[in-house]
């Protein structure tokens, strides 16, 4: 059956069991893909089944050419969309989500996306626009852009009286409230620095930490849910049972009662936030790099052979942990193990390749800050120096049989370069240093770093797991 409102209430699975027309918009979500709809779009309709948070409706806003084909798909589902629930025992859950009550692709209405933003009902902008999305010189080139549209809305509220709202950043960054200000205010300033004034004493721009393994939508996907649950739907999104949202409780115009949907509201985001990312985050990376030279193309296949989890448990234990704050109320021992269990889960499917894709952004903000505090302090940093070698192997663009590899990064006609070159300079990749700052010049690190690299290079990533694992000492 096809997926929109007027179907809905013959939908055979569960589904928003509140009257969506009366639903307003209060949040407006730039970054409308996978993650948003499994993630923070679910805690929103778990809301208004409850019967609250009516005012705080979702306004999806796609920005780059490739949210136009989410926008369609939507708009035609008035949009609604399935989510589907892979279990570790491989069965499947599914609902329809109604939290997203409208969706706009600015490029062809810029000016109804900053009277939106305008209005005093939008009291919350979340984000997910991924770390790379907080460029600004990339966003003030662009003819239509995050920050310039945030920029302009803003800049109307305050023309006319109309309360600041609250920034959210979703994004897997360190301190990504810190960033998102930074790169509001900072774009604002180069418009109009009363602006950016206001901005900087009027928005809040709280932390967050947000958690739910979610691969790509593929056919299967689209096929399962028709087949199994008789939906037919556009873009549905598949995700794992593990769900997690820790934020920092500072909003400026108030906020849902986000705790009802099992939301931990704190004062400080930043314990939680170093353990996912230094843990979960670089643990996927990790894993990924290694797991593509030796054959793995399935992310869990490769997490449930014993060397390679094994390798990404030793990593978590002995560079990632000592690096970490206390986290209240939680086994770091007990979420280490968790992690394992969610990367090994076989109904999510993720691939390796997604986790290989946009290195440049990631390693710099998930492992690259435990390897400089493990400097800094004497710890090891053996394991994450491998690490950024198997990446390195990774970039040549050659896997170990001698099969082309597809690099996925906005750097990489940059980076595959240095990384073609390194067999004769083995340390060229780490020469960028818009990448690793002064790594190159770490004699610690580089001497990690060029063992393992030479390693790969005579023995492939089996071999040099192995050895690595061998001479782990607690």
């Amino acid at each position: 059956m096809r997926l929109d409102a007027k179907t809905l209430p013959e939908i055979g699975i569960p589904a928003p069991e509140y009257d969506r027309a009366g639903i307003g918009v209060g949040i407006v979500h730039f970054g409308v893909g996978g993650f948003h709809r499994a993630h923070q779009a679910v805690y929103l309709d778990r809301l208004m089944n409850a019967g609250e948070a009516r005012e705080w409706g979702i306004c999806g806003v796609g920005v780059l050419p490739g949210d136009r084909r989410m926008a369609d798909a939507l708009t035609v589902q008035d949009g609604l969309y399935t989510l589907l629930v892979e279990h570790p025992d491989g069965t499947r859950s599914a609902r329809v989500i109604g939290s997203l009550v409208d969706y706009r692709y600015a490029p062809d209405d810029p000016e109804s996306v900053v009277e939106l933003l305008a209005a005093p009902s939008t009291r919350i902008v979340s984000l997910t626009i991924t770390e790379g999305g907080y460029d600004i010189d990339a966003a003030a080139d662009a003819e239509v852009s995050v920050f310039g549209l945030l920029t302009a809305g803003l800049a109307r509220r305050r023309e006319r009286g109309v309360p600041a709202p609250t920034i959210v950043s979703c994004d897997n960054i360190e301190g990504n409230g810190v960033v998102a200000r930074r790169a509001l205010t900072g774009y604002a300033e180069r418009i109009d620095p009363g602006l950016a004034a206001w901005i900087a004493a009027e928005v809040r721009f709280p932390s967050s930490m947000v958690d739910r393994i979610t691969p790509a939508t593929t056919e299967s996907v689209i096929d399962a849910v028709a087949t199994e649950f008789g939906v037919a739907d556009r873009w549905p999104v598949v995700a794992e049972p593990y769900s997690a949202w820790v934020l920092e409780d500072d909003f400026a115009d108030g906020r849902p009662p986000l705790a009802d949907a099992g939301v931990l509201l704190v004062d400080d985001v930043t314990p939680y936030e170093l353990m996912k990312l230094r843990l979960l985050n670089a643990g996927h990376q990790s894993l990924c790099y290694f797991a593509y030279l030796a054959g793995y193309r399935l992310v869990h296949e490769a997490a449930a052979d014993p060397l390679f989890a094994e390798f990404v448990g030793a990593y978590m234990e002995y560079e990632a942990t000592p690096t970490l704050l206390p986290v209240p109320g939680i086994d770091l021992a007990d979420y280490r193990r968790t992690i394992l269990r969610r990367f090994a889960n076989p109904g999510i499917a993720d691939t390796v390749e997604r986790l290989c894709a946009w290195s440049s952004d990631r390693i710099p903000q998930w492992l690259l800050p435990v390897v400089r505090a493990n400097l800094a302090s004497g710890g090891s940093v053996r394991l994450a120096a491998a690490t950024v070698a198997s990446w390195a192997r990774y970039a040549e663009g050659v896997d170990e049989h001698g099969e082309p590899i597809h690099v996925v990064d906005q750097l990489a006609d940059r980076l595959v370069p240095l990384a073609r070159s390194q067999r004769d300079d083995p340390i060229a990749f780490l020469t960028d240093t818009a990448v690793f700052g002064d790594l190159a010049e770490q004699p610690r690190f580089v001497d990690a770093y060029v063992r393992a690299l030479d390693s790969l290079h005579r023995h492939g990533a089996r071999e040099t797991l192995a050895h690595l694992i061998s001479e782990v000492t607690v």
